[in-house]
């Protein structure tokens, strides 16, 4: 008897902590989130985990059925995690911003629900999710595998004492909302100039062009870097999160052969 109750209790504790998913959000403290696991899930395998901070006036209840993000996780084994911003909005502009320690909350929070691979966190964001990816990462990411950034950074004399392993970013040089930051000189490099300085980096290589739709060519600068790597995909397009990019950088980061969708 003593055995079938203590599963029991095993089996509610493992249901309450999977009961928020999709667009149920997950509360923590007066915020929420919300989490969408990747198909086949075994329910036990270590989960690599995607936190993706959403847009201007959005949600995470946008973000856990966006297929260019949620349809890029869910193929790929990765846990989905999407932060609900005040307002519809981050604070990003400031070191103090309060929303770095609620993204490290919602983080423990996941940790405590589910089985996580700690060295495959990955954050990301699109437009001013973007610049709040910058902002935690900047403040909180040394434990962060990588940063996938779209259309948006921070100002690139920002002081940030921690890095993640790999920068990541994507941006339109026709962006009309947050505007392509060039270079003093017009130079196309200068969007991570930042994570160049802070962690090391040497020369940039054009690796090439790619493309994961006919209609959009992205073409690709690397640097090799003393604290890890950096990468900058630019388009001639505007403010937009191109089709299959957090797929292609997924793919790259888990060693996984390059497939769209």
């Amino acid at each position: 008897m003593k055995t079938l109750l203590t599963l029991a209790v095993l089996l509610l504790t493992a249901t309450a902590s999977h009961a928020c998913t999709g667009q149920t959000p997950c509360p923590i403290g007066d915020r929420s989130y919300h989490v969408l696991e990747p198909d086949g899930w075994d329910g036990e395998t270590p989960l690599p985990v995607l936190l993706h901070f959403h847009g201007w006036q959005r949600q995470g209840t946008l973000i856990v059925q966006h297929d260019r993000i949620a349809g890029a996780t869910e193929r790929r084994g990765v846990l989905l995690v999407a932060p609900n911003g005040n307002n519809g909005t981050w604070t990003f502009r400031t070191p103090n911003s309060p929303d770095v320690p609620f993204a490290r909350a919602v983080l423990d929070d996941i940790a405590a629900r589910y089985p996580i691979d700690e060295d495959q966190i990955f954050v990301s964001g699109y437009s001013y999710g973007a610049r709040m990816a910058w902002r935690f990462v900047c403040q909180d990411g040394a434990d962060i595998a990588a940063l996938l950034a779209i259309s948006g950074t921070l100002p690139q004399a920002t002081s940030c004492p921690t890095h993640p392993q790999n920068a990541r970013q994507v941006y339109g040089l026709d962006d009309p909302v947050l505007r392509f930051p060039f270079g003093p000189n017009g130079e196309t490099d200068h969007p991570v100039s930042l994570w160049r300085a802070s962690m090391g980096c040497g020369d940039g290589a054009v690796i090439g062009e790619w493309q994961q739709r006919s209609f959009l060519t992205l073409t690709r600068t690397e640097w090799e870097c003393a604290g890890g790597r950096v990468a900058l995909d630019t388009h001639p397009g505007g403010h937009f999160i191109p089709h299959g990019w957090i797929a292609r950088q997924l793919d790259e980061l888990l060693g996984l052969p390059n497939s769209y969708p």
